[in-house]
């Protein structure tokens, strides 16, 4: 019986151990860490493009994978999170990769608060640190405007509809002071009413295949005018 017991406290100090281990993570370094071991160097020549951001991101590889297969691009979306988060991991998760563009799109779930309360400023100053990160390591930057959402399914009342406008007028200022290319999927996505287009998605915060079949000729021309350092 006291064995009995014994096992049952050294499972449970194991369990709390691990969630504190993974609690320690906040940025979810560990995601990617295989991913990136494995992919090879840059071939001479290639136009490798990294697209960093949340389940937005990570979402077009599963709703529409052609449009990555036989192109140099890598996925690194993270599904929920915030730009802090993304600022952490991103050495590792992008530069580190060697690519020629990164296309960075993420601020919604700052707004929604998915790791706590964030400004638009707070939003904004850490998009600028990732772009000036890329830009000091010889890397061209795409700055994406937030998709637009009326409201969060799984957070109300935080009037997304009013903040994301505010927060791309940031971001496409500082884009175009930087010289940087800003790639605005807002104002072919919008339903009018700062809300997406219910063709576009089913949830009014995440695209569907028909929404990445609109996003992917934006997200193309845009990369092809960074690469042309426009």
């Amino acid at each position: 019986m006291i064995l009995f017991h014994l096992k049952r406290i050294f499972i449970l100090c194991i369990l709390i151990i691990a969630s504190s281990l993974n609690a320690q993570d906040w940025a979810d370094l560990k995601h990617f860490k295989v991913a990136n071991q494995e992919l090879l160097e840059p071939k001479t020549n290639e136009n490798r493009v990294v697209f960093m951001g949340n389940s937005i991101t990570i979402g077009w590889s599963h709703h529409k994978p052609g449009f990555f297969e036989g192109k140099p691009y890598v996925n690194r979306g993270i599904s929920g999170q915030t730009t802090p988060q993304m600022l952490v991991r991103f050495r590792q998760d992008v530069i580190d990769l060697k690519p020629k563009v990164v296309v960075i799109l993420a601020g919604t779930n700052d707004i929604a608060g998915n790791t706590g309360p964030s400004t638009l400023q707070m939003i904004a100053d850490n998009l600028m640190n990732m772009a000036e990160l890329a830009e000091a390591n010889g890397i061209k930057v795409v700055l994406c405007s937030v998709l637009p959402a009326y409201d969060y399914p799984w957070r109300k009342g935080l009037m997304p509809n009013k903040k994301i406008p505010a927060l791309n007028k940031i971001i496409k200022d500082y884009a175009n002071s930087k010289g940087f290319v800003y790639l605005d999927y807002f104002s072919a996505m919008t339903d009018g009413k700062n809300g997406l287009k219910k063709e576009l998605g089913s949830d009014g915060v995440h695209p569907n295949k028909k929404g990445y079949e609109l996003m992917a000729p934006l997200a193309e021309q845009a990369i092809a005018k960074a690469l042309k350092g426009s």
